[in-house]
């Protein structure tokens, strides 16, 4: 279906709106995805918080023109679908799982943060943790020497009242790990 000008012009500021809030596109050929498999991938894309489209490239061309994303315009050939994300990895990690699954979905580039990426630099971008699971990991790296303290504490507390020197030296132990 073709478009005229002012849908053009509406499909250029919407997805120009996106870009505007983005820190990664990542850039995929769909030939000879079933229609199903594009709706997973949309669905999956959704619950991410990922935009997905797939738009003309002209178009697409236009939207990311004078942005920090504009250097992907050289890759934009072929029938592609384009996903955008204000979060850092979620783009690359939502093409690139279902790309495990579907050979057809062809990863060819990405941009993060105006750096052009590869399809490695992709693949790469979507094995870093998000930023929940990364948080997590500092919060429980914060959390060991605080509970490896209150657990030797309370062998002392146990010691003292049981007045054997035995909890002491695990404690001690468990201070110095």
């Amino acid at each position: 279906m073709s478009l005229n000008l002012n849908d053009k012009k509406a499909v250029v500021a919407e997805v120009s709106a996106k870009v505007a809030t983005a820190q990664t596109i990542v850039v995929a050929e769909y030939r000879g995805i079933q229609v199903g498999h594009l709706t997973q991938l949309r669905a999956s894309a959704r619950a991410q918080g990922v935009y997905m489209r797939v738009l003309k490239n002209t178009l697409a061309r236009r939207a990311v023109e004078g942005t920090a994303f504009a250097s992907l315009a050289s890759e934009m050939t072929g029938p592609l679908i384009y996903a955008i994300s204000e979060d850092a990895v979620a783009a690359a990690k939502v093409v690139q799982d279902f790309a495990k699954s579907n050979d057809k979905l062809v990863v060819k580039a990405g941009n993060y943060a105006g750096k052009s990426l590869d399809k490695a630099g992709v693949v790469a971008l979507a094995s870093i943790p998000s930023r929940e699971v990364l948080l997590a990991q500092v919060v429980g790296m914060m959390q060991a020497p605080v509970s490896a303290f209150a657990r030797a504490l309370a062998a002392v507390a146990a010691q003292k009242e049981s007045g054997s020197p035995a909890p002491v030296a695990e404690a001690a132990e468990a201070v110095a790990e």
